[in-house]
């Protein structure tokens, strides 16, 4: 993590409107994620998420003293203040709440309140929390077939992954992660979800739409159920499979069983793919402080006054439930942690966990310290180990430093 760019990316001055126009393919990669990844809406087609006609979930604000706060975080030589550590590591915005209030909050690179921000794979908690919610009212089968919602997925390999395991990503289907490798399925999914231009840049025999990439995915490499590998198309897979058990768009869904029953301050927004679709998987936008709404409906045991919302029982299996076995990477940002339900788990003994995406995009939960935090990030690399494990470290220390308080 490297020295700050300058806050106004040169290419969107609004007392420039000449400047050069952002690449197609390419704009929501570094550089220009620093300006795109806050205004993604003037970027590609959205949906709204609408926050509803109902009451804001309140935040009262009691600021603490944090930025001084003094970390030792892994790979570091010496301590560093939390100040330091934001400077460092390109955040744009950054909040705590601690019993529901306020008590931290930053805006930089531009950054500002009512500003929604690209979430990357958070976006993948939140559909995780939707199928919570459709499974309690009984609405979803988790323990179902794939094909039992989806149909048309029985002539791929998906034909005997149940929901469950889309859930804890423990299908045996072969994707592709690799977001350099030439040809890749995580490639092709950039360009179907119309992040790349939509059809004006796609090599020829490459899938439209993100339900054409699914339709293609017929190879297995292991039995569903039994590894952890991590595959983004799940959650998109996902999603298609909650729209056709209720009938709704994916954006329409989240605002009638989440956003707006949470008490949301501002619509949210999913990017959408030339059919349609919600990129259930990575494209969710929401403002800083309504991404600690969401954390904070979990911190509460999913309960926003008289009103359960999320069921109180899928937070705890969030929180200790089983998934599949960590390999690579993921062991090293989460030893001993788990992922299950679309939540990585931090530590299972206390249940604290984590929502997060690439470029350094985190919610982090403990309900044990009533305590949740947001970092919003562009980061300059996608995939940052040490970034991933410092970060979870300030926050962890960050907790400990007000449940001492």
């Amino acid at each position: 993590m490297n020295e700050q760019t300058p806050d106004i990316a040169p290419w969107r001055d609004p007392m420039m409107p000449g400047a050069p126009l952002l690449p197609q393919p390419g704009w929501s990669i570094p550089p220009y994620h620093r300006w795109t990844f806050q205004h993604m809406r003037e970027m590609t087609p959205t949906a709204q998420v609408w926050r509803g006609p109902g009451p804001v979930m309140a935040l009262d604000e009691a600021p603490e003293p944090l930025g001084g706060l003094s970390l030792r975080l892994p790979g570091c030589d010496g301590s560093e203040t939390l100040d330091a550590f934001l400077d460092r590591s390109w955040t744009d915005g950054f909040l705590v709440l601690h019993r529901g209030r306020i008590v931290f909050e930053r805006y930089m690179n531009g950054m500002i309140r009512r500003r929604p921000h690209l979430s990357m794979s958070v976006a993948k908690s939140i559909a995780g929390t939707v199928a919570g919610i459709l499974n309690h009212r009984g609405v979803l089968d988790l323990g179902a077939p794939v094909p039992a919602y989806l149909p048309e997925l029985a002539a791929t390999a998906y034909r005997d992954a149940t929901v469950q395991n889309l859930l804890d990503m423990t299908s045996g289907v072969v994707f592709d992660e690799s977001y350099d490798t030439p040809g890749s399925h995580m490639q092709k999914l950039g360009l179907a979800c119309a992040w790349g231009g939509g059809g004006r840049s796609r090599p020829e025999g490459w899938p439209e739409t993100i339900w054409q990439l699914v339709l293609t995915l017929a190879e297995q490499d292991g039995p569903h159920g039994q590894v952890f590998r991590y595959r983004s198309i799940e959650t998109d897979v996902l999603g298609f499979l909650m729209e056709r058990a209720t009938g709704l768009p994916l954006a329409e869904l989240v605002s009638e069983v989440l956003w707006a029953p949470m008490g949301a301050e501002e619509d949210a927004a999913y990017t959408v793919d030339l059919g349609g679709f919600a990129l259930a998987d990575g494209g969710f936008n929401a403002t800083l402080r309504d991404y600690g709404r969401y954390g904070q409906l979990l911190v509460d045991g999913g309960r926003r006054g008289d009103r359960q919302i999320v069921p109180e029982a899928w937070i705890e299996a969030c929180r200790f439930g089983r998934g599949g076995r960590f390999e690579g990477i993921y062991a090293e940002v989460l030893p001993g942690g788990g992922y299950h339900n679309k939540i990585w788990q931090v530590d299972r003994s206390r249940g604290s966990f984590v929502a997060r995406g690439i470029y350094g995009q985190f919610i982090f939960v403990d309900p044990q310290a009533q305590y949740a935090a947001v970092k919003l990030s562009t980061w300059p690399t996608p995939l940052s180990v040490p970034g991933a494990v410092q970060t979870i470290a300030a926050f962890q220390a960050i907790g400990a430093a007000l449940e001492a308080a």
